[in-house]
């Protein structure tokens, strides 16, 4: 077996291989004999096929079979060997193909192409300066925290009384004929749930506003709701019923239900912070502060990680075998999207591929690794965020330690928080080697980066 490379340009080879009968004649022989042991053949009994029949009958497929094995085997072991940092995989090289006659040939020449990682010699130093942006806390932003508390963890309550247009009705529902008597074979509903803005005619809605308790009115309700889905749920018929509907109905309400948010009182603290935790509005407030002050640091770190980037995409200048790599995109999609798709999505590709090699040599030139802790913590913090984000901020730790170890038996979720603690390492790094320039902003001046 002979395998040698040839460089095309500094992106760019062309790997060839060369099989002599020797180097698969062996496999292929055992390979068959396999066979042999299983065939099913008219005639014999298992295990007892000739072996020159099953020679004949099985030996171009074993050996198509065996020899691409081989060489993948070979191609595998001489990359790591040969410490070549290629891109993708090896593709079967277009141009220098040659027709294999699988039933005469004894020796096969495969050549493959091969996409290049750029050489790299980049350093983060003191030279480099990274700007890291501080949000400040200010009485807005509490406000507008605080409110949102007592918004999601409102509730809404029954009123004897005229509705607002943000109410909820509960009304109920007589379908009547044409001549405005109730049907008694009709659609009947009792307690629907309607919303008066969800209505979209403005003639209903101020009569649905003048209504007390008990009080009827007749209603068009496909005018009113126009939405099948809306029809159905609100009646409990089908959509296809809800589109074949035609006349009125007799709307008697017989409660108004409004939202009111909650109270800053014990029960908000001990629903936010859990039970105790809190016991004033001063310490409710202090808590609140404490964790903006958290969730802006996320957002510094979110945008300390686009900035870093963007300007380290910028000094080390990679080029990529671009070609190559469109081609090989293509290739391992197996049709699931077009040239033209994988032209119109490259950029993207491409610049999330060199921000993964910087990455890898900052890492690798460093020396510097993640550990099984680091990526435990990665996963823990993201299981915090994701019940904060519905509203469970006070999950204990051991909990948040259960389900990020039930997440990390996933690999492909082992592998997303491994790369996240590895950027992680990364970003360290170029905090502790550059020169870093904190600037406070302003929580409008913050968002107004990413309008850029």
């Amino acid at each position: 077996m002979n395998i040698s490379k040839v460089d095309s340009d500094k992106l760019n080879a062309v790997l060839s291989v060369t099989l002599e009968k020797a180097d698969y004649e062996e496999r292929v022989s055992n390979s068959l004999k396999e066979y042999r042991k299983k065939a099913r053949v008219d005639g014999f009994r298992p295990g007892k096929v000739p072996f020159g029949l099953i020679t004949k009958l099985y030996r171009k497929p074993v050996l198509v079979e065996e020899v691409n094995k081989l060489v993948s085997e070979s191609i595998s072991k001489y990359l790591v060997e040969q410490k070549l940092h290629v891109l993708g995989d090896p593709l079967p090289n277009m141009e220098d193909a040659q027709r294999i006659d699988w039933d005469n040939d004894e020796s096969f020449e495969f050549k493959f192409d091969l996409g290049l990682a750029p050489e790299m010699d980049l350093k983060v130093t003191s030279k480099d300066k990274f700007t890291y942006y501080k949000i400040q806390v200010d009485e807005d932003l509490i406000h507008k925290t605080i409110e949102n508390y007592t918004q999601r963890l409102g509730e809404f309550i029954e009123l004897d009384e005229a509705p607002l247009e943000t109410d909820i009705l509960r009304v109920n529902l007589k379908q009547l004929d044409a001549e405005g008597k109730v049907m008694e074979e009709g659609i009947q509903v009792e307690e629907a749930t309607l919303s008066i803005q969800s209505a979209k005619d403005e003639a209903i809605k101020k009569e649905l506003l003048k209504l007390v308790i008990d009080a009827s009115m007749v209603i068009d309700l496909k005018k009113a709701y126009p939405s099948n889905a809306e029809i159905a749920g609100m009646l409990k018929i089908t959509r296809d019923e809800a589109e074949a509907l035609t006349g009125h109905f007799e709307l008697t309400l017989k409660s108004v239900s409004r939202f009111k948010n909650a109270e800053v009182n014990q029960e908000l603290f001990d629903k936010v912070f859990g039970s105790g935790e809190v016991k004033s509005e001063e310490e409710f407030r202090i808590k609140v502060v404490e964790q903006i002050e958290k969730s802006l640091v996320q957002d510094s770190e979110y945008r300390f990680r686009i900035d870093s980037k963007e300007n380290l995409l910028k000094k080390a200048k990679l080029e990529l075998p671009e070609a190559f790599l469109k081609r090989w995109l293509f290739a391992i999609n197996e049709g699931k999207f077009t040239a033209e798709e994988i032209d119109k999505d490259f950029e993207s590709f491409r610049e999330d591929l060199k921000w993964q090699l910087i990455k890898d040599h900052l890492m690798k030139s460093n020396e510097l690794e993640v550990s099984q802790d680091e990526i435990m913590q990665v996963a823990i913090e993201t299981t915090r965020m994701q019940f904060a984000q519905y509203g469970m901020g006070h999950i204990e730790d051991e909990h948040l330690v259960q389900f990020a170890q039930r997440m990390l038996e996933k690999r492909e979720d082992f592998n997303n928080m491994r790369a996240r603690a590895v950027e992680d390492k990364v970003l360290a790094h170029i905090k502790a080697s550059a020169k870093i320039d904190e600037k406070e902003v302003t929580t409008e001046k913050f968002n107004k980066l990413f309008e850029k």
